[in-house]
């Protein structure tokens, strides 16, 4: 089964080897046919500590490295 990778804004990386990443999807609401913004936060394996508050990265599913961690820094965005 291939792996999920998400974009979204880091907006924390206080942890060490940690950042939390917001993810951001937009859909149209069933009923009310508005789109809607939905948002939810991931916690991924950053190992170099290279990713700071505010940029754009991709994040990518794998095993568990910690009791919320499920995901790892793919790249930057814009790399």
């Amino acid at each position: 089964m291939p792996k999920r990778i998400l974009q979204g804004t880091v907006t924390s990386d206080k942890n060490e080897q940690t950042i939390t990443v917001l993810v951001e999807r937009r859909f149209t609401h069933p009923v009310m046919k508005k789109t809607v913004r939905s948002s939810k936060k991931y916690r991924a394996h950053d190992a170099n500590n290279q990713f700071k508050v505010g940029d754009t990265v991709r994040i990518e599913e794998c095993a568990p490295i910690s009791k919320s961690k499920r995901w790892r820094v793919v790249t930057g965005a814009d790399a």
